[in-house]
C-alpha cells in the first residue's frame, strides 16, 4: 500500500487498492479519465475537502493486491475482454430495453426520461463499435506486440496511434456518463418509480461505475505499459 496524501495521483490511489475507486465515485472524483491529475488538485477543482478524501481512503479494509494491476499486457487484455467486454455485451442491450419501456410508461409525468434515453443511446452508440476496434483491431496488436520474439512489424505503424484515438473515444463516453448522472440525479429514482424504472437507475449506476474501473484498466494500466513496450523495441533497433 502506499503512503495516502495529496500528491497521489487518482490512478495510482486504485492500482493500489481497488476498492479506493469507491471512495473517489463517492466524493465525483473521475480517476479514470482524469486518472493523471494528483489528488489535491482533483479535489480542488470539484470543490471537495482533500481531508475528508484522505481519511475515507485510510478507514478502507485493507485486501489482497489487485491482480489485474499487474498483470502483463497479454493478461491484461484477456481479463479486459472476459470481464468488463463481456459486461457491456450483454448489458447494453438490456439496459436499452429498460429504457423504453421505462420512457413508455413514466415519459408522461417524468420528462426528463426523454433526455436520459436520448443520452443513454448515444453512450451505447458510441460504446459498441469502440469494443468491436479493440476487439478486433487494437487487442489483437497488444497481443502481437507482447509475444514478439524479433521486432514486429505492425501494420497499422505505432500503436500510439490507435491507442490515442481509443482515449479519445474514453474521454466521450466519460462526458455521456457524466451527463447521465446529471440527468438521473445522481441515479436516484422517485418514489413513483416502478420496479423497472429502478432497475434501469441501478443498471445505470452500475454501468458507469463498471466502465470507470475499464477505461481506468485501459489507460492508466495497459496502455502505458504497451507504449513502454513498444519503446523498448525501438531502442533495441537503434
Amino acid at each position: 500500500m502506499i503512503d495516502l496524501t495529496i500528491d497521489n495521483t487518482l490512478a495510482e490511489l486504485v492500482n493500489a487498492s481497488p476498492a479506493s475507486a469507491r471512495v473517489l465515485e463517492s466524493f465525483g472524483l473521475d480517476y479514470c479519465c482524469g486518472g493523471r491529475r494528483h489528488l489535491g488538485e482533483a479535489c480542488s477543482g470539484s470543490d471537495v475537502d482533500p481531508v475528508l478524501v484522505l481519511d475515507a481512503l485510510a478507514n478502507l479494509e485493507p485486501g489482497p493486491e489487485p491482480d489485474w494491476a499487474s498483470m502483463g499486457p497479454v493478461e491484461l487484455v484477456d481479463h479486459l475482454e472476459a470481464f468488463h467486454h463481456a459486461y457491456l455485451h450483454t448489458e447494453l442491450g438490456r439496459l436499452d430495453a429498460l429504457a423504453e419501456k421505462v420512457v413508455d410508461v413514466h415519459g408522461d409525468r417524468h420528462p426528463e426520461l426523454h433526455e436520459v434515453r436520448t443520452t443513454y443511446q448515444a453512450l451505447r452508440t458510441d460504446l459498441e463499435p469502440h469494443l468491436l476496434k479493440e476487439e478486433r483491431a487494437l487487442f489483437p496488436m497488444i497481443r502481437e506486440l507482447a509475444t514478439a520474439t524479433a521486432p514486429p512489424n505492425l501494420h497499422c505503424g505505432s500503436l500510439q496511434d490507435p491507442i490515442s484515438v481509443m482515449m479519445t473515444e474514453h474521454d466521450r463516453a466519460g462526458e455521456l456518463l457524466a451527463k447521465l448522472r446529471q440527468q438521473t440525479s445522481g441515479y436516484r429514482w422517485p418514489t413513483d418509480g416502478c420496479a423497472s424504472y429502478r432497475a434501469f437507475y441501478d443498471g445505470l449506476a452500475e454501468l458507469e461505475a463498471d466502465t470507470h474501473l475499464h477505461v481506468h484498466k485501459e489507460n492508466n494500466v495497459l496502455f502505458p505499459a504497451v507504449v513502454a513496450l513498444e519503446q523498448r523495441w525501438s531502442d533495441s533497433l537503434r
